[in-house]
């Protein structure tokens, strides 16, 4: 499935994934510096009723977020790490397979440990103002 929208249409974007991919526990972001993932990711989270404040875990590399409902979700940023061993070394690959809501942002550093269901959304620069979303469902 494939996209374009404008920034200001972004909760009706994640509106869509929240209800065509929620099913899928973990959704690897692929997009350039700056195209707006942990922008979309901050709406999702929003519409998923998390009450904590989100931003990108560069540094942390995983973020935990508490929603209203008490349930936990994940968001990764995999930007720093250098390749698969140190991912595993970081922690996630507990953190994916635990069957929690994942977010993935630079899924690439660590593909291999993906797992089989993950949703791939790719995001790309249109204009300053406008996205393509492309949202790739793989199932075991």
């Amino acid at each position: 499935m494939e996209i374009t929208y404008t920034l200001s249409q972004l909760p009706e974007i994640a509106a869509i994934l929240i209800s065509t991919s929620k099913h899928n526990p973990v959704w690897a972001f692929n997009a350039s510096m700056g195209a707006g993932k942990t922008t979309l990711i901050s709406e999702l989270c929003r519409q998923l009723n998390v009450t904590d404040t989100t931003s990108s875990p560069t540094f942390s590399i995983i973020n935990v977020y508490l929603t209203k409902e008490g349930e936990s979700i994940c968001h990764m940023d995999w930007y720093r790490l250098q390749d698969e061993e140190e991912a595993i070394r970081t922690g996630v690959e507990d953190a994916l397979y635990d069957n929690k809501l994942t977010f993935v942002e630079w899924p690439d550093k660590a593909a291999g440990l993906l797992p089989s269901n993950t949703l791939f959304i790719d995001i790309d620069i249109l204009d300053s103002d406008t996205r393509k979303i492309t949202i790739k469902k793989v199932t075991a």
